[in-house]
């Protein structure tokens, strides 16, 4: 997969925030997902405290940021405090196995572990819900916004395709093998083709960041280590191209084996 420095994100679409005390404190209340809450660390006041417990109780990731960062967002009186809006409603992890185990199926699933790129999850996500994706994992922290952008560039995809977040991708590895998927990691350090897994066993493959790869701690869980054959002088595949090759050998077995 194709390493390089990691872009500043583009400015959020304005239909994705929501700023001020009261219309964050209305939108956690409305049950929306919330992709992250940022607080300014400035500013103390004490309907902070209840939103974070808010937030701690769903699972929303909380930053303290300097008061600059909210301004980039609005010039607005931001108060600041500012919720962005997730795209999707997150599904249960749990349900979508045990769904596609009752129905007779192995689960594919995909662990993205620290995927940031907005334009490449979108074509990730376009990929996945094409070739029958049961799930894509993705972490609480350092992942890509799902926000409108998302939704565009996979092309419908996000509203077709379960997404799961997950606090802990390590924590989740341990649940995904529990029930009795695979873990297979994609890395060009590996030494066996991707071409040598059998991805028609109940399956979650792991592809990591654009930056550094698959973090040490989750390569570690994977019993499987594959990469893609390169023949060419650069030596990696952008993650998003990298996760078609290997997905689309996915359903190429499972169609032979059908």
């Amino acid at each position: 997969m194709e390493k390089r420095p990691p872009r500043r994100a583009p400015a959020p679409n304005p239909a994705d925030v929501v700023f001020g005390i009261h219309p964050v404190q209305e939108v956690l209340e409305s049950g929306k997902e919330i992709e992250r809450v940022l607080l300014q660390k400035e500013v103390q006041n004490p309907t902070f405290n209840e939103i974070m417990a808010e937030c701690r109780r769903r699972h929303i990731p909380i930053m303290r940021v300097p008061g600059e960062r909210l301004d980039r967002v609005t010039r607005k009186n931001h108060q600041g405090i500012m919720a962005f809006i997730a795209a999707v409603q997150y599904a249960s992890l749990d349900h979508v196995i045990s769904t596609a185990y009752a129905e007779g199926r192995s689960p594919l699933v995909l662990v993205l572990d620290r995927i940031t790129d907005v334009g490449n999850f979108g074509a990730i996500t376009r990929t996945a819900e094409c070739t029958g994706v049961d799930a894509i994992v993705i972490p609480d922290r350092g992942a890509a916004r799902i926000n409108s952008d998302a939704y565009k560039t996979s092309a419908g995809a996000l509203g077709h395709v379960a997404v799961c977040r997950e606090h802990s991708l390590v924590g989740t590895i341990h649940f995904l093998k529990s029930n009795g998927l695979q873990m297979v990691a994609c890395t060009e350090k590996a030494q066996n083709s991707f071409y040598e897994v059998d991805y028609t066993l109940p399956t979650a493959i792991v592809m990591g960041s654009e930056e550094d790869g698959i973090a040490p701690e989750v390569l570690a869980l994977c019993e499987r280590e594959a990469k893609i054959p390169v023949l060419g002088k650069i030596g990696s595949l952008n993650v998003s191209v990298a996760t078609g090759v290997v997905l689309y050998e996915a359903i190429r077995q499972k169609i032979m084996a059908a």
